[in-house]
């Protein structure tokens, strides 16, 4: 997701199909404007009840979200922030994905309520969510965790932006919310080296997996003796283990020539705060 006002159709956003959490978001934002605002005739209780599974951009609404990242310490409280613009019923909604992982709805918070609605598995006072006018809203997190680095995403429904357009859903870009603990322990490093049959193309092409990460998000570097390297390399997203923590690989690809050298290649990683490496030469390697 880039900028704000992101269209979705169908297979949404962060590579995840949230079509279900949709249905159910739309569901329940019909019977919430049935009965808070009224705004409903017969009519358009009828053109929502033929809501289709397709959501596009009406060009009126742009979701906004500050900051674009967050890295605070386990325990603080954490805010971020969320402009819907100007609607007809004022609301926003907010969705919890980690990398690799499924969209997990959040909570919904209306202009008019004095409390949130929240999703399964998220309850106050851990989270919760303020809304200071009929625009803007903020989402808090008391007391954080490891656990609770993700992308936020901040939507709305722009009901009557246009009448060519039903129901339009729209996103912000997210918030990515990062943080670290300086007792967890490092990711774990594994560099493998080139295989045979690549080096006879005259190319080598190292692996680095950075595995039992706290978080999703990390910083990777490669350094052939100590100098710093950017071309060649490549960095995969990060996927979440069967024990919540996350891994990800790290590509670098050099000359033949270079490899031969035995110089000394290291994979350095930077990930909640904690930051270790892992070495290799050729001589070290067997044949």
């Amino acid at each position: 997701m880039e900028g704000g006002g992101n269209k979705v159709e169908g297979a949404g956003f962060g590579n995840v199909v949230v079509k279900s959490a949709i249905r159910q978001q739309k569901r329940e934002l019909q019977s919430t404007v049935q009965q808070e605002s009224g705004l409903l005739s017969s009519a358009g209780r009828a053109e929502f009840d033929g809501f289709q599974e397709h959501f596009g951009v009406s060009g009126v609404t742009v979701v906004t979200q500050n900051p674009p990242v967050l890295t605070v310490t386990k325990g603080e409280t954490t805010t971020m922030h969320c402009n819907v613009g100007p609607l007809r019923v004022s609301f926003s909604n907010w969705y919890k994905q980690v990398p690799g992982g499924v969209p997990q709805y959040v909570l919904e918070m209306y202009n008019t309520w004095s409390s949130p609605s929240y999703g399964s598995g998220f309850s106050s006072p851990k989270f919760n969510s303020t809304s200071s006018s009929k625009s803007d809203y903020t989402l808090i997190i008391s007391n954080v965790e490891v656990g609770d680095s993700a992308v936020y995403y901040c939507y709305t429904w722009d009901i009557y932006a246009d009448e060519r357009v039903s129901h339009t859903v729209v996103f912000g870009p997210g918030t990515k919310l990062i943080v670290t603990d300086s007792a967890a322990p490092p990711p774990v490093l594994s560099i493998f080296p080139p295989s045979s049959e690549e080096l006879k193309s005259n190319k080598a092409t190292l692996v680095c997996v950075v595995s039992d990460m706290s978080t999703g998000y990390a910083d990777v570097r490669w350094l052939l003796d100590g100098k710093a390297v950017s071309s060649g390399v490549s960095t995969g997203s990060a996927e979440q283990q069967p024990n919540k923590k996350f891994r990800l690989s790290s590509y670098l690809s050099i000359e033949r020539s270079e490899w031969e050298k035995d110089k000394d290649i290291t994979c350095e990683v930077s990930a909640a705060s904690k930051t270790t490496s892992k070495s290799m030469k050729k001589s070290e390697c067997m044949d």
